[in-house]
């Protein structure tokens, strides 16, 4: 029982998930194995955006440069990249993850040492980092190793398991949940993912008990921009190209997060939750697709549901804010 109380969020938001496959089903009788793969590689650079955006929420904070990042490691991946051999590719791709990471503990360093609001801090920095990937490359261009393309796309075959059955496990799904596993799981049981909970819930009483918390802010920033960086890459592998001006991804990452049950104020939740919540966003827009429903009408939906998503969840942060002083 303790599972399914602890979870019950997650759970809510899988059952929605399940829903929403069914639903398509109807809509589309031939949606399948090729549909969800494309679902998973519509929706990975999302996911990696909530991911980053996800760790600077729990800590108590906002990152509005979350995209702007994602652009500048896109277009340095695709420029560096174009005419390299594939050795040369992996180390290149090596240096855009330190260069996101840079980037994010940039954004930190900023925050703690002048004081200024995270939310004004990386609303400026969102202008900056747009500047330097328009700098980089003024256009979409530049290129992708081939193995860096081959990533995300396609679905994952499995020995001894039949074709029908290994097609539906995409490959982005599997890249995604390596890499976030690789940083989350370690991350969350640390020293560190405790004291950043710790000051998520009460930056005061976190200091109070000795938890370094400018170090950790910058290092929960830090493992932000590595998240972001991933983003990067990824969208230069699934393009094939370099695109220097931001996509849709800060509105959605805030979204996804509140929807994945990230409480505003800092302190409560975790990465799956605002994962799952990136693939019902995404598949609510497949959905209308299927629907025939105007692009610009599902442009006009998805905003909607996105902005309600984020002002129920201010509103629980200030009720629980609220609580929580009385």
């Amino acid at each position: 029982m303790g599972f399914f109380r602890r979870e019950s969020w997650n759970l809510g938001l899988v059952a929605i998930l399940a829903l929403l496959f069914v639903l398509t089903k109807v809509v589309q009788p031939n949606y399948g194995a090729s549909g969800i793969v494309g679902l998973a590689q519509a929706a990975l650079p999302f996911a990696f955006a909530a991911a980053a955006q996800a760790i600077v929420v729990i800590v108590g904070g906002i990152d509005l440069s979350i995209a702007s990042m994602m652009a500048v490691t896109s277009v340095a991946a695709a420029v560096m990249m174009e005419g390299a051999s594939e050795g040369q590719a992996f180390w290149i791709a090596l240096f855009i993850l330190a260069l996101g990471t840079a980037m994010g503990a940039l954004n930190g360093i900023l925050i703690v040492l002048t004081r200024v609001p995270d939310i004004v801090v990386t609303l400026a920095m969102l202008y900056v980092w747009e500047g330097v990937a328009l700098m980089i490359l003024k256009a979409p261009g530049g290129g992708a190793s081939d193995w860096l393309m081959g990533l995300p796309i396609g679905s994952i075959p499995l020995p001894g398991v039949p074709e029908s059955v290994s097609s539906f496990l995409p490959k982005a799904l599997l890249l995604l949940v390596v890499c976030i596993a690789v940083v989350w799981v370690p991350l969350k049981r640390s020293k560190l993912g405790l004291q950043i909970y710790a000051i998520g819930s009460s930056e005061q009483a976190a200091y109070r008990t000795g938890v370094p918390v400018k170090r950790s802010k910058v290092a929960a920033y830090a493992i932000a921009g590595l998240f972001a960086a991933m983003g990067g890459l990824v969208l230069t592998a699934s393009t094939g190209i370099g695109a220097p001006i931001p996509g849709p991804y800060l509105l959605a990452s805030v979204a996804a997060v509140v929807l994945g049950g990230v409480v505003l104020g800092g302190g409560r939740g975790g990465l799956l939750g605002p994962i799952i919540a990136v693939f019902i966003l995404r598949l609510v827009r497949t959905i209308l697709t299927f629907l025939a429903v105007d692009p610009n009408v599902t442009t006009i939906v998805e905003g909607t549901i996105m902005v309600a998503v984020v002002m129920v969840g201010g509103v629980l942060a200030l009720r629980g804010r609220r609580r929580s002083a009385a």
